[in-house]
């Protein structure tokens, strides 16, 4: 058990971010455990790339101690792989020696680390890079809409419900009791954070079914499962024929598929329709009022509006009755 103090004032001591680092290292321990959840079993089988020899040696499979050099906290709500990596580079070795104490494990690679931090920080974020480009960055579009929608709820909750309302809808692991964020961790070593010096709050897409904390930094990182991961692999389904017919085929089966928000190019290869043939059906929905746009980074983002919610529904064919046991 973890427990992260917080002041009364918790509210305004709470922030959320969005990580790549954070995906890399919680999407390695999914490839590394012998039980893939269900729920990214289609992702692992696309896989076809292993991490490099010291990045690999640095994460476990669930349970295990990854050094929290590898999670400097980030920044804010825009994504940035180069910066995240910038701050990985700049650990100090005194810090990056010291986590390594933690592993309790020899390898060649870490031993390499351990005599030479510099260097080996630099060969580490080249292999995150050739990592990240093959296992992450085709899906990234997907996912990065995902957790920002999660982000979008979550903090919509705690200016109207307050703190203790967001934190104990983190994950059936976390709880808010006396001031302190309790974690379940049950092979975590990390020691407690008295001095309510603050939290960031980090959804992820492959933290799922598990929450990952850090202490270290000053300021903790509570990692959790963003809403809605379950659907993140699917396909969309196909759209009503109702629909079609009054919309077009293209713009049926767009609206059908921004169940979650979704840029451009994720909703292209969603559908199957062109990047320039998404876009223009998009303006025609969004003149229509049937969808909103919004920026998250240096993504743009489509959902549907409530009107087109209300018109997906109904749209939908009423569900087979099941016929009756004799």
């Amino acid at each position: 058990m973890v427990a992260i103090a917080l002041p009364p004032d918790a509210a305004t001591r709470i922030r959320f971010a969005v990580s790549c680092l954070w995906e890399v290292l919680a999407s390695l321990r999914v490839l590394r455990d012998r039980g893939v959840p269900s729920v990214h079993q289609p992702w692992v089988s696309r896989q076809r790339s292993a991490p490099g020899r010291l990045l690999a040696a640095l994460v476990p499979a669930t349970g295990g101690y990854a050094p929290d050099f590898l999670t400097p906290p980030p920044s804010g709500l825009t994504a940035d792989l180069d910066a995240e990596l910038t701050a990985l580079k700049r650990t100090s070795p005194e810090t990056v020696r010291a986590h390594l104490d933690l592993m309790r494990s020899s390898h060649g690679a870490i031993d390499d680390l351990y005599a030479d931090p510099e260097s080996g920080l630099a060969r580490l974020a080249g292999e995150i890079e050739e990592y990240w480009a093959t296992a992450i960055a085709p899906h990234w579009p997907r996912i990065h809409a995902l957790l920002d929608a999660d982000i979008r709820r979550r903090a919509a909750r705690l200016a109207t419900d307050g703190a203790a309302a967001v934190l104990n809808d983190l994950h059936d692991r976390v709880r808010w009791q006396d001031g302190a964020l309790l974690v379940d961790q049950r092979h975590c070593t990390a020691p407690d954070v008295p001095d309510g010096s603050g939290l960031v709050l980090i959804p992820s897409a492959f933290a799922w079914p598990s929450v990952l904390t850090v202490s270290a930094w000053g300021t903790p990182q509570l990692a959790y499962p963003a809403a809605g991961v379950a659907t993140l692999w699917e396909a969309p389904p196909p759209a009503p024929d109702a629909l079609g017919a009054l919309l077009g085929a293209g713009r049926a089966r767009i609206l059908t598929a921004l169940a979650g928000p979704l840029s451009t190019t994720e909703l292209a290869a969603r559908t199957g329709i062109t990047a320039g043939g998404v876009s223009q059906h998009l303006r025609v929905l969004r003149a229509a009022g049937l969808i909103a746009t919004h920026r998250a980074g240096r993504l743009l983002l489509n959902s549907r509006t409530d009107a087109a919610e209300t018109l997906v529904r109904a749209a939908a064919p009423p569900p087979t009755a099941s016929p009756r046991s004799r």
